[in-house]
């Protein structure tokens, strides 16, 4: 196993304890199976994009609060070579932090791949989150909530609130590439 899920359930069972919650009440609360918790805590399971936001959402925390490397200076240099990639269950969508999270900034940057015609649905972040997307390849449909579905080519951006259902659709035969900002209002600092 990666350290990606050993650094997960480190920072999934410190931030249990902070909140002071126990990992049974928390796996009924988070929708995950008391098994499929008890893995990730103990990184014995490799988390899927899934996992990691049904934590984030019910912890109120930042999704990157629990991926990113956590920066104690003030200068990070993140090489391709050593990327973190934390993948859907399927496989076709893929997401990779490029400013790491960081309790000074209610800002996080990644880049996005999605499979050909692969639809991605993501449920909905905490309260205030604002996604912007822009398009560097490929074709995709953006849906968000009960807003009517976008059409975005390459160079086309988009901000919509993360904070109801939303999915991101390939179009294409190819790989697209997107890369996303998420920014937070009313977050905790952890």
């Amino acid at each position: 196993m990666g350290d990606f899920g050993w650094t997960l359930g480190d920072r999934l069972r410190a931030l249990l304890h902070m909140q002071g919650r126990s990992l049974e009440t928390f796996a009924t609360f988070s929708g995950l199976g008391k098994k499929k918790l008890e893995g990730l805590a103990m990184g014995e399971i490799v988390p899927t994009l899934n996992h990691v936001w049904k934590i984030a959402n019910a912890l109120g925390v930042p999704f990157g609060s629990l991926v990113s490397a956590q920066n104690k200076r003030d200068e990070v240099v993140l090489r391709k070579a050593a990327k973190q990639v934390i993948t859907s269950s399927d496989g076709g969508f893929t997401s990779r932090a490029l400013l790491p999270h960081d309790s000074r900034r209610h800002v996080e940057f990644y880049e996005l791949t999605i499979a050909p015609e692969h639809l991605a649905q993501s449920e909905a972040h905490g309260a205030g989150t604002l996604e912007s997307i822009i398009i560097v390849r490929g074709q995709v449909e953006i849906t968000a909530g009960k807003e009517p579905t976008q059409l975005l080519e390459e160079g086309d951006a988009m901000i919509f609130e993360g904070d109801v259902p939303h999915s991101y659709r390939n179009l294409g035969t190819s790989e697209a590439l997107l890369y996303l900002v998420m920014s937070y209002i009313d977050i905790a600092e952890h």
